[in-house]
C-alpha cells in the first residue's frame, strides 16, 4: 500500500504490467500492409491452384472428345466365344446360348475389367448371332447383279431399351426354341426394311441345317435411339445392311445386299440349326466419363490385360478356351497421347514464365517488409532478440495472414475450376502459402544475421557483386545456354512419341509426359533471368557518363536525376528481373498464340487456295462467275478447270491437272503468296492446241487424234510441284485429260505450292490450250472479306460444295485439347504480365518515402512543381527504359533462339486420330507481343512517377521535413 496525495494504491507484487501481444500489435500497427500481403497471397494462390485443376479439365475433356469421335467400332472391347463344341449333348449346346447363361457371363466378365476402364452399361451389349451370311431365297429381296441377298441373323439383349418401333411389334419367342425350330419372329431397322424393301409380315428363308430352311417373320420396324451409340455402331450391320462388291477382274464386279434380322434373345438357340455358326459375344463401350488423362497409362495397362493379359485369360475361363478379345482404343489412346505431347511442353513455358514472375513478386513484398521494419528489427536485435527467435516471430507473424488468405485463394480456385484433382491443388497452394511466409523472416535472417547499430550503404556505387554472385550468375549462364542448346535440339515434343507407338503403358506414359526435361521449359525464363543480371551489372556506366554532359546544361533536374539513377539501390535487381522474365514470357507466349493463329489460318488458305471455294463435280453453270462477282464481299473470282485424273506420260500414275486464266491466277497467287509468277511464264503460245477425242464446235468428237488444223503444236507452258517436275523433266510431255483428249506440256515453272490444287502434286497450264470440254471451269476461288455463306450458298446451288476460310479454320479449334491449352496459356501470360506490373509498383512504393523526402528538401532550395515532376519521371524513365528495351531484345532473343525447336503444329493443326496437313507450324516473333507489354511499362513507370510528384506537392512538405522520421 503507497500514499500519493490523500489517495490510496494498492497493487499485487505477484502480478506483471500487461504487455500487448506481438502479432495483434503488429497487424495493428500495419493494417494496410497486412491487408495488402492477405490480398497478395489470396490471387498467387488461387492462379496457382487453379492452374493444374484447368490442365486437368481440357486433358480430360480432349480424351473424352477423342474416344467419343472415334467410331464405337474401334472404341469397344469385343469378345466372342466360339459355337459350342459338337462333342457336347444338343441340350448342353443350346444352353450355353440362352439369355441367362449369357447374361451371367457378361455380368462375371465386368468384374473382370480393371480401372480405370469402366464399361457404360447403357451402351455395353452381349448376345448370340450367326459368324457365316445366310443366303436368303426370296426373289423380292433386291439383287444389284442377280446375286441372292443374305442374312445375319442376331439376338441382342436390350433391344426394346434401345429402338423405337415404327411398324408392328418387336418380335418375341412363344415358348421354348430349340435347334428344331422351324419359324422364329424378327425386327429389321427402318434402314434394313428401306432398302431391303422389308415390310412387317414378311417372311424371309434361310438356310437349316438337314431340315427344311427356317421361316423368320417380320414382326416390327424399329429406328435406332442412338445410331451413333456403341449399342448399334459396334456392329453397324445391325442397323445398316451392307453393299458386298465380290473381287472380279471384269469392269463390273458382282455385288449382293447383306441385312441383319433381329431376334428375341430367347431365340438364340434356334441359330444352331443353321449353318450360320453361331457365336456368343459381349461388347463392352468404355464410359467416357470415367476416362481421365491422368490414368492414360493404368487404362492403356487395363486394355492390354484384356486383349491378351491375364484378363484374358480369365474371360477364357469364364467363357471358353478359345475366347478372343479385340479393341482399338488403344490405337485412339496412342493418338491422344502424341497429341498431348506437343502441347504439354508448350504450356509449361508458360506456367514456370508465370511462376518465376510471382515467385519473384512475392520475395518484393517481404523484402519490402523487411526495408519498411529495417529500424525495428535492428532495435530487437541490438536489444538482445536471438535471431532464431525474430525469424520466429515474423514466420508467425506473417503466417497469421498468408494461411487464411491462402485458404481463401485455395477455395476461390476449387470455386472457379470446379473439375480435376485436389491432391495437386492443395500441394500448389501451400508451397505458394509457405514462400508467403518465408519470405520476410528469411530476408530479416539475411539482413541481421550481425547486430548493427548503422547499415552500410547499399547502392551500386558502394556494393560491388561478390564472387558467389559471379559464381551463381555463372551457374545460371551455363543452365540457360544448356537449355537453349536442348530444345533447339530436340526440339519442345522430341522423342515423345512417333506415330509407330506400340500404344501399351510405357509408350503412353512417354508420350503423355512430353520431352520430360523441365529444363527446356525453363529456356525462356532462364533467358530472361541472364538478361536481367547482365542489365544490372552494366546500366550504371551508361547513366553515370550521360550524368557528366548532362551537369553542363542549364537547370539541376536532369544532371539529379541521371546521378540518382545512376547510384541506384542494388535492390533494383528483383524488379528487373521481374519485368525481364515477364516481358520475356509475354514475348514468347504472344509469338506462340499468334504463330497458333496464323498457322490455322495458312492451313485454312493452302486447302482453300482462297477466301471461298466454290466446286462441283461436273461443270459449273455459266452465269456463275459473273453472279459471284457481284455478291456482297467478294473482290475478284478466280475460274478454275479441275481434272483430277490426268495422265502424263504413258504412265499409269494420275496428276491433278488445272486449267487457270493466267493473269487472275497470277494476282490470287501473288496475294496470297502461295507459289507467285508472272503470268507471262504460263500463257499458251497462239499454236497450242489439245488432241484427241474433244468435242468439236457442233458437239461431235473428231474421229482422229491429230492435231487441229493450222496449230503449231507448241507444248503448253505448265506449272508444276517439285516432285511432278522431277518425275517428268522439262521436256515436252504428252498428258491423258479425263475426257480422252491429249494436250503436250512443257514444265517451265516450278512451285511448291499454288491455289489450286493442295497437295505435293499438281499441274497448271493455261485453259486456252484446252479442248472445250476440259476447259469449262469446275471451281470458283474467291477473295474478299466478311463473305456471306449462305449467299454464295444459294448462288452456287444445292450440287455445289462452297467452303469459306472462315470454316475450315474452325475445324482447328474444335478439339477442347487445344482450345483449352491455348485458353490456359493465354491465362498465364496474362497473369505473368499482371505480376510484372506488380512488381513495377512495388519497386516504385519502396523508393516512394526516399522521393517525397527528397522533393522536400528540394522544394526549400527553390525547386518548382513542375520540376518536381520532371524530376522523378526523368528519374524513373531511365529504369523504365533499361526494362522495357532490355524486356524487347531478351523476348525477341528468346524466339530466334528457340524457334527452331519449337513446334506448334500440335496445339495450332493436329486432333486426336487426324493427320495435320504437310508441313508444321513454325514459331516466329510477333511484333505486338514485343512492344505492347514494354509499352505498358513505360506508361505505367512514368505515370505512377508523375502521380506521386503531383500527390507530394499537394501534401506539403512539413510532415516529409520533421526530424526524426525514417526516410
Amino acid at each position: 500500500m503507497s500514499e500519493v496525495g490523500r489517495r490510496w494504491t494498492f497493487t499485487r507484487r505477484d502480478t506483471e504490467p500487461p504487455v500487448a501481444p506481438w502479432i495483434r500489435t503488429r497487424l495493428r500497427a500495419a493494417p494496410g500492409a497486412a491487408v495488402a500481403l492477405a490480398l497478395l497471397v489470396l490471387a498467387t494462390v488461387c492462379l496457382a491452384a487453379s492452374f493444374p485443376r484447368a490442365v486437368d479439365r481440357y486433358e480430360d475433356a480432349g480424351l473424352r472428345r477423342a474416344v467419343t469421335d472415334a467410331t464405337a467400332l474401334r472404341t469397344s472391347v469385343q469378345m466372342s466365344a466360339p459355337p459350342p463344341s459338337l462333342g457336347a449333348t444338343q441340350e448342353e449346346r443350346e444352353s450355353v446360348l440362352r439369355p441367362a447363361a449369357v447374361r451371367e457371363r457378361y455380368e462375371r466378365i465386368l468384374k473382370v475389367v480393371e480401372r480405370p476402364l469402366v464399361a457404360d452399361p447403357g451402351q455395353s451389349a452381349y448376345g448370340v448371332r450367326t459368324t457365316k451370311t445366310l443366303e436368303a431365297a426370296e426373289k423380292w429381296l433386291p439383287r444389284p447383279t442377280g446375286l441372292p441377298t443374305h442374312m445375319t441373323l442376331a439376338a441382342q439383349n436390350g433391344l426394346a431399351e434401345h429402338a423405337r418401333v415404327r411398324a408392328g411389334r418387336l418380335p418375341r419367342a412363344d415358348g421354348p426354341v430349340t435347334a428344331t425350330t422351324a419359324e422364329l419372329e424378327a425386327a429389321v431397322t427402318t434402314e434394313t426394311a428401306e432398302r431391303l424393301h422389308i415390310e412387317v409380315g414378311s417372311v424371309i428363308h434361310v438356310p437349316a441345317v438337314e431340315r427344311a430352311p427356317l421361316a423368320v417373320r417380320v414382326t416390327g420396324i424399329v429406328a435406332p435411339r442412338d445410331r451413333e451409340g456403341a449399342y448399334w455402331a459396334t456392329q453397324p450391320i445391325l442397323r445398316t445392311p451392307s453393299l458386298v462388291r465380290l473381287p472380279a477382274q471384269g469392269a463390273e464386279p458382282s455385288t449382293y445386299w447383306v441385312g441383319t434380322l433381329l431376334l428375341a434373345p430367347d431365340a438364340a438357340p434356334a441359330l444352331l440349326g443353321t449353318p450360320g455358326a453361331p457365336a456368343r459375344y459381349w461388347q463392352l463401350a468404355p464410359a467416357p466419363s470415367a476416362l481421365t488423362a491422368s490414368e492414360l497409362p493404368r487404362l492403356a495397362s487395363a486394355i492390354a490385360a484384356l486383349e491378351s493379359g491375364p484378363g484374358l485369360l480369365k474371360v477364357r475361363a469364364l467363357t471358353d478356351p478359345e475366347a478372343d478379345a479385340s479393341t482399338d482404343l488403344d490405337d485412339v489412346l496412342t493418338s491422344y497421347a502424341e497429341l498431348r505431347s506437343g502441347i504439354r511442353p508448350l504450356i509449361a513455358v508458360a506456367a514456370f514464365g508465370s511462376a518465376a514472375v510471382a515467385a519473384v513478386v512475392l520475395l518484393m513484398a517481404g523484402g519490402l517488409a523487411a526495408d519498411r521494419r529495417r529500424g525495428e528489427l535492428t532495435l530487437l536485435r541490438a536489444r538482445g532478440v536471438s535471431l532464431r527467435g525474430l525469424t520466429a516471430r515474423l514466420f508467425t507473424e506473417t503466417a497469421v495472414v498468408a494461411v487464411p488468405a491462402a485458404a481463401l485463394g485455395l477455395a476461390a480456385a476449387l470455386l472457379a475450376v470446379p473439375y480435376g484433382r485436389l491432391s495437386y491443388a492443395v500441394w500448389t497452394a501451400a508451397a505458394v502459402a509457405l514462400l508467403a511466409c518465408a519470405m520476410l523472416p528469411v530476408r530479416a535472417w539475411l539482413t541481421h544475421r550481425a547486430v548493427r547499430v548503422h547499415g552500410a550503404r547499399e547502392d551500386l556505387a558502394d556494393v560491388r557483386p561478390s564472387r558467389r554472385r559471379t559464381v551463381a550468375e555463372l551457374t545460371l549462364l551455363v543452365l540457360a545456354s544448356a537449355a537453349v542448346y536442348a530444345l533447339r535440339s530436340r526440339g519442345t515434343s522430341g522423342g515423345s512419341g512417333s506415330g509407330s507407338g506400340s500404344g501399351d503403358a510405357a509408350d503412353l506414359d512417354a508420350a503423355g509426359s512430353g520431352s520430360g526435361d523441365q529444363l527446356v521449359a525453363l529456356a525462356p525464363v532462364l533467358i530472361g533471368v541472364i538478361a536481367a543480371l547482365v542489365l544490372v551489372r552494366l546500366h550504371p556506366l551508361p547513366l553515370r557518363w550521360l550524368a557528366r554532359p548532362a551537369g553542363r546544361l542549364r537547370g539541376a533536374v536532369g544532371h539529379l536525376s541521371l546521378a540518382r539513377t545512376g547510384r541506384t539501390s542494388v535492390s533494383t535487381v528483383l524488379p528487373l528481373l521481374a519485368l525481364l522474365t515477364a516481358l520475356t514470357t509475354a514475348a514468347f507466349g504472344g509469338s506462340v498464340l499468334a504463330g497458333v493463329a496464323d498457322a490455322r489460318d495458312r492451313a485454312a488458305l493452302l486447302n482453300l487456295g482462297a477466301d471461298a471455294r466454290v466446286e462441283v463435280m461436273g461443270a459449273l453453270p455459266a452465269g456463275l462467275p459473273q453472279q459471284l462477282r457481284s455478291a456482297s464481299g467478294v473482290r475478284e473470282v478466280t475460274p478454275l478447270s479441275i481434272g483430277y485424273q490426268a495422265r502424263p506420260g504413258t504412265g499409269v500414275e494420275t496428276v491433278p491437272l488445272a486449267g487457270v486464266e493466267p493473269e487472275g491466277y497470277a494476282r490470287l497467287a501473288r496475294s496470297t503468296h502461295l507459289g507467285a509468277f508472272a503470268a507471262g511464264e504460263l500463257k499458251a503460245a497462239s499454236g497450242s492446241k489439245t488432241s484427241g477425242p474433244s468435242e468439236t464446235s457442233d458437239g461431235s468428237k473428231p474421229t482422229g487424234g491429230s492435231k487441229a488444223a493450222g496449230g503449231s503444236g507448241a507444248p503448253l507452258p505448265a506449272l508444276a510441284s517439285p516432285t511432278v517436275a522431277d518425275r517428268y523433266g522439262t521436256g515436252p510431255v504428252p498428258v491423258r485429260l479425263e475426257d480422252g483428249s491429249e494436250i503436250t506440256v512443257r514444265i517451265t515453272v516450278v512451285r511448291e505450292l499454288t491455289p489450286a490444287v493442295s497437295g505435293t502434286e499438281f499441274l497448271v497450264v493455261d485453259r486456252a490450250g484446252l479442248g472445250a470440254v476440259p476447259a469449262r471451269p469446275t471451281a470458283l476461288l474467291l477473295t474478299g472479306g466478311h463473305l456471306d455463306k449462305g449467299a454464295l450458298r444459294k448462288a452456287a446451288g444445292p450440287a455445289a460444295d462452297v467452303r469459306l476460310r472462315a470454316d475450315e479454320r474452325a475445324r482447328y479449334v474444335d478439339s477442347p485439347l487445344q482450345s483449352g491449352a491455348e485458353r490456359v496459356y493465354a491465362v498465364a501470360v496474362a497473369a505473368g504480365s499482371g505480376y510484372a506490373v506488380l512488381a513495377l509498383l512495388l519497386a516504385l512504393v519502396r523508393a516512394a518515402p526516399e522521393r517525397s523526402a527528397l522533393l522536400a528538401r528540394l522544394r526549400t532550395m527553390g525547386l518548382t512543381r513542375s520540376q518536381g515532376r520532371r524530376l522523378l519521371v526523368l528519374e524513373a524513365l531511365p529504369q523504365a527504359l533499361l526494362a522495357a528495351g532490355g524486356g524487347v531484345l531478351t523476348g525477341w532473343a528468346a524466339v530466334r533462339l528457340l524457334a527452331p525447336g519449337v513446334d506448334l503444329t500440335a496445339v495450332a493443326l493436329a486432333t486426336p486420330g487426324d493427320t495435320p496437313p504437310p508441313g508444321t507450324a513454325a514459331l516466329h516473333t510477333d511484333p505486338a507481343s514485343l512492344l505492347l507489354p514494354a509499352l505498358a511499362v513505360l506508361l505505367v513507370a512514368t505515370g505512377v512517377a508523375a502521380a506521386q510528384a503531383w500527390w507530394t506537392g499537394r501534401r506539403g512538405s512539413v510532415r516529409e521535413l520533421r526530424a526524426g522520421d525514417a526516410r
